[in-house]
């Protein structure tokens, strides 16, 4: 037991708890604006992509290679220190707006890509019934071939938000405070790296545990509650 405690000194931890509990929300929060950004953006990324006019598909299609190229942590000091550079060093661009924009910027390509996987995964009859219904192009797709769309890549959606969410360690290098600058703090007043670190990788283990449950809720509820998960 001495040795364990020598490992690892759960007392240290608990004196931190709320530090660590500040930065799960912070966390979920940013993981969950994010999310719905790089959705809403990811919807209309998809479309360009999907264009048969090359001044539309092509540039998205340059974005989107772009993005999976470079590596994220590049990504994020590009827009920490190059936006600053663009439009002055206004206050709006705080560390976690730079966080954020990196983050929405990064994650976009990857749900168009996925979102536009499962607008080709709809019936050709679907787009052919909803047009015999005299629905114009926009309610078409937002009426019919976009909810179906979602539904065929759920799990999907499901997998790129468990990244998206492990993504934002990444902004603990540029001072923006979440879980993992929430074990760096420990790490660093303490000098004690298992408590800090071992107590991030354990919160996102139940993060991501989380996110496993409510994968296989959506899952069962689509296949009217006969979904066995893997």
């Amino acid at each position: 037991m001495e040795n364990l405690a020598q490992f690892y000194n759960l007392r240290v931890v608990l004196n931190y708890a709320d530090t660590f509990l500040q930065g799960i929300w912070a966390t979920l929060w940013l993981s969950a604006l994010c999310l719905v950004l790089s959705i809403v953006l990811g919807v209309l990324l998809a479309g360009l992509r999907m264009s048969k006019t090359g001044l539309l598909w092509r540039p998205a299609a340059a974005y989107i290679q772009f993005i999976r190229a470079t590596p994220l942590l590049v990504q994020i000091y590009l827009v920490y220190y190059g936006l600053p550079e663009l439009f002055g060093n206004v206050g709006i661009l705080t560390e976690t707006v730079s966080g954020i924009i990196a983050l929405t910027l990064h994650t976009t390509p990857y749900m168009a890509e996925i979102i536009r996987s499962g607008i080709q995964s709809v019936d050709a009859g679907q787009h052919e019934a909803a047009t015999a219904l005299g629905l114009k192009r926009h309610q078409r797709m937002v009426l019919i071939i976009l909810p179906q769309a979602f539904a065929n890549v759920i799990p999907t959606l499901l997998g790129q938000t468990a990244v998206l969410i492990k993504d934002t360690s990444l902004l603990s290098l540029i001072a923006v405070f979440e879980l993992m600058r929430a074990g760096l703090t420990v790490m660093h007043e303490n000098v004690m790296p298992n408590e800090g670190l071992l107590t991030v990788a354990v919160c996102y283990l139940l993060i991501y545990a989380g996110m496993l449950v409510l994968s296989n809720v959506v899952q069962r509820r689509l296949h009217g509650g006969r979904y066995q998960p893997a």
